[in-house]
């Protein structure tokens, strides 16, 4: 997410003013200023709708599974190798850091403020549907860890799909996991948030 910043910049920023040299010697017009806006406003507008479907589908899930599987025998899907088995999990995957909780909640919510900041120079599609997952991602286990027991900011995520050698995790791991791996495929290509595309 920092690399990512650093690829928008701010307003105030001397990147920002390096994104594009092409047009740093002629001012943009009135036409195209209006034009650039909807532009921005529409890639936004699917950075959070993304976000709310991923934060939807996470929320309703678990709503289900706790009150359906918690409590009951695991419930094979592929034999072995697919479960559903709800465990609440204070740390992060394979329970590590349980004496963390905190930590990763104040993390969830540095990471749903920085998107919320890159969202404002965001002009390419591909870049706002992976924000938008990350977004829904951090939103739905941020929600775990304020509302749900033992308490406000040490919540512990439920997680129900089970691998076979493969820690738990829930809808909300799945979307930041994709999230992330489509942020290293654009990366990859060269494609900045910006819609800016390197060709080197």
């Amino acid at each position: 997410m920092a690399e990512a910043e650093r690829i928008i910049g701010t307003p105030d920023s001397p990147e920002a003013g390096a994104a594009e040299p092409e047009k740093a010697d002629e001012a943009a017009t009135p036409a195209e200023e209006s034009a650039e806006r909807p532009r921005g406003r529409r890639r936004i507008a699917v950075l959070f709708a993304v976000a709310a479907l991923a934060y939807a589908f996470d929320l309703v899930s678990k709503l289900l599974v706790v009150a359906k599987l918690e409590h009951q025998d695991s419930i094979e899907i592929l034999g072995d190798w697919l479960k559903l088995e709800v465990i609440r999990n204070p740390g992060a995957a394979w329970g590590i850091g349980e004496a963390f909780t905190i930590v990763f909640t104040l993390i969830a919510a540095a990471v749903i403020v920085v998107i919320a900041r890159l969202a404002k120079k965001l002009y390419s599609t591909p870049w706002a549907i992976a924000l938008g997952l990350l977004l829904g991602g951090a939103l739905g286990n941020l929600t775990d860890r304020i509302f749900r027991a033992p308490g406000v900011f040490e919540g512990a995520v439920v997680d129900f799909i089970a691998p076979k050698n493969y820690p738990v995790f829930n809808l909300a791991d799945s979307a930041i996991v994709c999230g992330g791996i489509l942020i290293v495929l654009l990366s990859f290509r060269g494609i900045d948030p910006d819609g800016t595309v390197h060709k080197d």
